[in-house]
């Protein structure tokens, strides 16, 4: 029986040694053959050695970009222009390594049935050490999936696929920067905004906004925030000539919606919209002409003072208070947290759930309207720190028949509030009562 299996063991690994070397002497052949089948690529260059790409389309004018010593790239001619550096680095990309479709022909003899005799886009790519190549493209296939092309100087012809054209066959609108201001929005350190009649400053300190003018008040720094987006992302929508003039022409007769000025450590850069019936128009001080904009950037622009105030009562946000006092009438709500847990004056532990209700309550307070008068009486003083007790906020609360106003400690604004956000807050402080006493062990 032993003799017996092991002559079937033999047998099965001499079956299986056969089929590896089967197996790895006919490997070479697949992988020969599935390579001869890959179309050939067309240009293989580093994309960082790129230094000038020529776009010659037949009519038309050459258009030319090249790196700048920062390594940014420019529009040279037909007119110097800054350039959408995404878009050129996605045409640069698809030129560094150019794939084509299939190998029509390796030695050509007339190219004039290609188109490529006097080619509709002449594509010459230097790199930084001078090394150039030139990709024609001619006419497109008769499928119209794609067309011709090859390389000056090289017999061969290509088909490239449509997608491969659109990518590199650009015009000077397809790359030329659309921004009308150009500023890194996370540098601005000033905005200046007048818009209805009002002249509105703001100052960034770190990354707190504060309103300057008309006078020193606290901003709602994500209003002002989208301020700078709505600002820094505009971008002009290019029209032919004959449209220019109108957008010219619509912009003059304009109404002034509002100016706006974004300030960095390199410089100020403004821009002015106006509006004509339902068309909002824009200029620049970074680019020349008058452009359309969205109506997401007029409506933008179109804001008033209160719009960026900084409606909340109190500043502590998402940082969780460490002390709150508050004095309503003749009750009064001392708590301090220690820890994770909550504690009264009287040394007791407090119910996590209800103290959250209501600092929940004093986050979320927050003016209905602005209001310059008003304020009486304090009938709710309230008290919190905050940031390790690093800041301290003091709110007043007046109540003038069924209205309530409130005011911050040392700052001039006053805050209507709602009745029933008032209410709820006392509620809420009412309703704080001592933790549940641990389960007895059996």
């Amino acid at each position: 029986m032993k003799i017996r299996g092991l002559t079937i063991a033999t047998v099965v690994l001499a079956a299986l040694a056969g089929t590896l070397y089967w197996s790895n002497r006919h490997k070479p052949k697949e992988t020969t053959q599935a390579s001869a089948d890959t179309p050939p690529k067309i240009l293989t260059l580093k994309e960082g050695d790129i230094t000038k790409v020529d776009l010659k389309k037949k009519p038309g004018d050459s258009i030319v970009l090249a790196k700048d010593s920062g390594g940014k790239w420019q529009i040279t001619s037909p007119q110097t222009l800054g350039a959408d550096q995404s878009s050129v680095s996605s045409m640069v990309s698809t030129l560094s390594s150019l794939s084509s479709d299939r190998l029509v022909e390796d030695k050509a003899s007339d190219l004039n049935q290609y188109g490529l005799a006097e080619p509709a886009l002449q594509v010459a790519i230097t790199e930084k050490d001078n090394k150039s190549q030139k990709l024609l493209v001619g006419d497109e296939t008769p499928t119209s999936g794609g067309a011709f092309a090859r390389l000056d100087g090289d017999p061969r012809v290509f088909t490239i696929a449509s997608y491969t054209k659109s990518s590199i066959d650009k015009s000077v609108n397809d790359l030329r920067d659309k921004r009308l201001l150009t500023v890194d929005p996370d540098k601005v350190s000033r905005v200046e905004l007048n818009a209805n009649k009002q002249d509105v400053e703001f100052g960034r300190n770190k990354d707190q906004w504060q309103i300057l003018k008309p006078k020193p008040l606290r901003a709602d720094a994500f209003q002002v925030d989208e301020l700078v987006r709505k600002l820094s992302d505009a971008q002009m929508e290019i029209s032919s000539d004959s449209d220019a003039k109108k957008t010219a022409a619509g912009f003059a007769s304009g109404t002034p919606v509002a100016t706006a000025k974004l300030t960095t450590d390199s410089g100020t850069q403004e821009l002015q919209v106006r509006k004509n019936k339902d068309d909002y128009y824009a200029k620049s001080s970074v680019v020349d002409g008058v452009y359309k904009v969205t109506s997401a950037v007029g409506e933008g622009v179109n804001k008033k003072l209160d719009d960026f105030r900084n409606k909340k009562v109190f500043d502590f946000g998402f940082n969780d208070p460490n002390k709150v006092e508050i004095h309503d009438g003749s009750k009064a709500y001392f708590l301090t947290k220690g820890g994770q847990d909550w504690w009264g004056t009287d040394g007791k532990k407090l119910d996590a759930g209800s103290v959250d209700s209501l600092v929940s309550k004093l986050r979320d307070l927050q003016a209905s309207k602005f209001v310059e008068s008003g304020f009486t009486t304090p009938v709710i003083e309230m008290t919190v720190a905050s940031n390790d007790s690093k800041r301290t906020e003091k709110v007043l609360i007046s109540k003038s028949g069924g209205s309530y106003v409130a005011k911050r400690e040392n700052e001039p604004s006053l805050y209507a509030l709602d009745s029933s956000a008032v209410e709820e807050l006392q509620k809420s402080a009412g309703e704080i009562k001592p933790a549940a006493a641990p389960a007895t062990k059996k």
